[in-house]
C-alpha cells in the first residue's frame, strides 16, 4: 500500500532542496556583458547550474525586477571595532572588554551581511574575536558574512601595531600572543600563535598608520629580514600575508618580500605600482578609510596628531590610485570598516570608480572575482556552478549608476534569502 502511495504522488510537488532565482539582469562575476533573464539553480546552498530553465519542482525565488551580483567581499575589515565617534572611540582599549567586542562584532556582522558582503577578511582584533564570531557564524549561532579571520596584528613594540601614548606601566606590555614581535625569532613565535589560536590570514603592520599615536604614517617599521620571515613562516602553514603599508619604502620591501596583499598604500609612485605590478602583489586600497579620516567630516572626529597625518593620508592616495591602476596594479575591494560605520562598505565601489578610474565593471570585479582570487577562495566570488550561492540584489542598472550598490534589495548567503525578498 505504502508503494502504491509513493507511485501517485505527482512530479511537480516542490523539492525543497532545490531552489531556482529568477534574475532580471545577470552579472556573473565574470566581466563580460549582463545577461538578461538568466536562471540561478541553487542544490544544497551551491550553485548547481546558471541558465534560462526554472527545473520541475523547485522553490523558486523571484528577483526577475532586479540585477542580481555574485556576494560582495570585503578585504579588509574589524567587525569587532566600533566606528570613529561612536562612544569612547579613543579609550576604547581601556573602557571596554574583549567581551564588548563580540557583542559589537555580533552586531557588524548582521549589518555587514545586510549590505550585501557575504564574504569578509577581518585583519585585526583583540582576543582573537574575529574568529570566535566566525566560529559562531560557521555554526549557525549568528547572522553574518562569511569570515576569513585575523587573529592580532603583527608589528613592532611602539608601532601601529602596539598601543601607545599610555604611560609606562598602565598596561600589561603585549608580546607574541597579542601580535607585538621584534626580529625573526619574535615573530615566527608571533604567526605560530595565530595560527595556533585560530587565523586563517596573517596581518602585520609594515610601516606607521593615521590612527596609531606616536608613528610617522608612512615609515617603515619592519626591515629586509624581518618581512622575509613573516612571508616564510605565514607560507610553512598554509597562510596569506596581509600588509598594512601606507608610505612608499614600506610598499616595496613588503611587495618584494612576497606578501599577498598591501592594505591602504596611500603615498603609492610610479615605482612601488610597478615593484607591486612585476610581483603580482595585490593592492587593498580602503579608499572610504581614506575618506573616513581625510576629509573634514572624519577628521573633527579625531585627535589633532592624527587629523593631520589623516589628511596627509587621503591627498595621497587620490593621486596613487590612478597611478596603480594605471600601472596594472591587481586591485581587490577593501574598506578598513570599523573606521568608519559597518554596512556602509558599498561606498567602496563609488570611490574605486571616481578616484582610481576604474569602470564600474572593474570595480564590481574588485569587490567579486579579484578579492575572490586574492583570498584563494574558488567558491565565491563568481556566479557559476560549484561555488556558494551568495548573491546580491539591486534595483537598477549598477554600470549606469554604480552607487546602486550601497543598498542592496536582497542578499542571499549559502542559497538563504537573509534580507529582502
Amino acid at each position: 500500500m505504502l508503494t502504491a502511495l509513493l507511485l501517485v504522488v505527482p512530479l511537480a510537488v516542490q523539492n525543497p532542496e532545490v531552489t531556482a532565482i529568477r534574475t532580471g539582469t545577470l552579472i556573473d562575476g565574470r566581466g563580460g556583458a549582463p545577461v538578461r533573464n538568466a536562471v540561478i539553480v541553487v542544490r544544497g546552498g551551491r550553485i548547481e547550474s546558471v541558465g534560462n530553465a526554472v527545473p520541475a519542482g523547485a522553490r523558486l525565488v523571484d528577483w526577475s525586477r532586479y540585477t542580481v551580483l555574485p556576494g560582495f567581499i570585503d578585504l579588509h575589515t574589524h567587525l569587532a571595532m566600533r566606528p570613529i565617534g561612536e562612544g569612547d572611540w579613543v579609550n576604547s582599549g581601556t573602557r571596554e572588554s574583549i567581551a564588548d567586542d563580540a557583542l559589537f562584532g555580533a552586531r557588524n556582522a548582521r549589518l555587514t551581511l545586510e549590505a550585501g558582503f557575504t564574504t569578509v577578511r577581518d585583519v585585526g582584533s583583540r582576543g582573537f574575536t574575529a574568529v570566535s564570531l566566525r566560529n559562531a557564524i560557521n555554526a549557525g549561532l549568528l547572522p553574518g558574512p562569511r569570515i576569513v579571520a585575523g587573529g592580532h596584528s603583527i608589528g613592532i613594540s611602539g608601532g601601529h601595531c602596539d598601543d601607545n601614548g599610555y604611560a609606562a606601566g598602565v598596561l600589561d606590555e603585549p608580546g607574541p600572543l597579542q601580535g607585538i614581535a621584534n626580529g625573526p625569532e619574535q615573530l615566527r613565535e608571533a604567526i605560530r600563535l595565530q595560527v595556533k589560536y585560530g587565523a586563517d590570514v596573517i596581518k602585520i603592520c609594515a610601516t606607521g598608520g593615521v590612527l596609531s599615536q606616536g608613528t610617522t604614517v608612512g615609515t617603515r617599521q619592519l626591515d629586509d629580514e624581518e618581512l622575509a620571515t613573516i612571508v616564510r613562516v605565514a607560507r610553512f602553514h598554509d597562510r596569506r600575508v596581509a600588509a598594512h603599508a601606507h608610505g612608499t619604502e614600506g610598499i616595496i620591501a613588503a611587495s618584494r618580500a612576497g606578501v599577498t596583499t598591501i592594505e591602504h598604500g596611500s603615498f603609492m609612485t610610479e615605482e612601488s605600482a610597478r615593484v607591486m605590478a612585476e610581483n603580482r602583489t595585490w593592492w587593498v586600497p580602503t579608499l572610504m578609510a581614506g575618506y573616513n579620516v581625510g576629509t573634514d567630516s572624519g577628521s573633527a572626529r579625531l585627535p589633532a596628531w592624527a587629523a593631520v597625518k589623516g589628511r596627509a593620508a587621503w591627498a595621497a592616495i587620490q593621486q596613487g590610485a590612478r597611478i596603480a591602476q594605471q600601472a596594472g596594479v591587481r586591485i581587490a575591494l577593501g574598506t578598513d570598516a570599523g573606521v568608519f560605520p559597518h554596512g556602509t562598505n558599498g561606498q567602496e565601489f563609488e570611490l574605486l570608480v571616481r578616484f582610481a578610474g576604474m569602470t564600474p565593471m572593474q570595480a564590481i570585479l574588485a569587490g567579486t572575482a579579484s578579492a575572490a582570487e586574492a583570498l584563494g577562495r574558488d567558491d565565491v566570488g563568481i556566479l557559476e556552478a560549484g561555488r556558494f550561492a551568495d548573491l546580491v540584489a539591486v534595483a537598477g542598472d549598477p554600470i549606469a549608476n554604480i552607487g546602486l550598490l550601497r543598498t542592496p534589495a536582497a542578499v542571499i548567503k549559502g542559497g538563504e534569502v537573509v534580507f529582502g525578498r
